[in-house]
């Protein structure tokens, strides 16, 4: 007789490959093909024309990315972890925000480039492949969702999507990076935390809950989440659409911008999403 694989090891294991397999498309679509840098290069082109106030918000909201900060999410993680699991919850909590991080910065310093094909300035020809700023966020929402009870799970929720949603779309407002930055932050963390996840079933550490059908803030959440990845995502592709069939100059720049910057907030949430649905229905001890 065969016995049936522990729970969540087929999402978790489709969810690591999914994100790899992002991570390489779209690395080799917009960084490695003059199309793709070339369409990038519009959207940054194009956020030089944001007011001197969303400008500065986005400066200022990243600006709290500091490594005080970092070390403070990771130890609110640590906690939480060691009080619902132990040791070992509380290192894999830890080990999803370090590990997506190094692998973020080795990527990005070491193993991918930006070869220069197509003409820009200078100080846009350095890799930015993939963004350390959302990688760290996405990696904290991410682990957050993995040690909190299942209980509290729809409030963890809102407060990290609340927290990270703006992340990407504010680095792309910044010009600090591309889209295609932000979507590689976003697969980096989802398969680290992917990984954790299968970790915890080999060592015992996911159970199964109890279904929850009287949830109407989950269900509601959940809903505005999807429809706003739908929305949010219909509208970007179709700015960036009409922006990449215009005549080259400040409106299709700007359409294109608008649209990376719609983009990279739908990439965020649709993380998000996918980590929770990940974890619906189970919980780790």
């Amino acid at each position: 007789m065969s016995v049936p694989p522990p729970v969540g090891v087929a999402r978790w294991w489709g969810l690591t490959i999914g994100s790899l397999l992002v991570l390489v498309a779209v690395y080799l679509a917009a960084v490695r093909t003059p199309t793709g840098q070339r369409v990038e290069n519009q959207a940054l082109s194009g956020a030089r024309q944001v007011n001197a106030d969303e400008l500065a918000g986005a400066d200022q909201a990243l600006a709290t990315f500091t490594v005080s900060s970092l070390g403070v999410a990771v130890a609110i993680l640590a906690i939480i972890g060691w009080l619902r699991g132990g040791l070992r919850l509380a290192a894999i909590a830890v080990a999803v925000v370090a590990g997506a991080v190094m692998v973020a910065e080795v990527l990005k310093r070491v193993v991918l480039t930006r070869p220069p094909l197509v003409e820009a300035p200078e100080y846009w020809q350095h890799n930015s492949f993939p963004s350390g700023h959302t990688t760290v966020a996405m990696s904290v929402a991410c682990a957050s969702l993995i040690v909190v009870s299942w209980r509290w799970r729809t409030l963890a929720m809102l407060v990290v999507m609340s927290w990270t949603v703006g992340v990407g779309a504010y680095t792309v407002v910044a010009r600090w990076h591309r889209l295609s930055d932000t979507i590689g932050a976003d697969a980096i963390a989802l398969a680290a935390a992917s990984i954790a996840a299968l970790v915890l079933v080999r060592t015992g550490q996911v159970q199964a809950v109890p279904a929850d059908r009287k949830a109407p803030v989950r269900t509601v959440l959940i809903v505005l989440a999807t429809l706003y990845v739908v929305a949010m995502g219909a509208i970007g592709i179709a700015l960036g659409v009409v922006g990449m069939g215009q005549e080259p100059g400040s409106v299709a720049e700007y359409n294109v911008y608008l649209a990376a910057q719609s983009l990279a907030s739908v990439g965020s949430v649709l993380a998000i999403l996918l980590a929770w649905w990940s974890w619906h229905r189970l919980e780790s001890v």
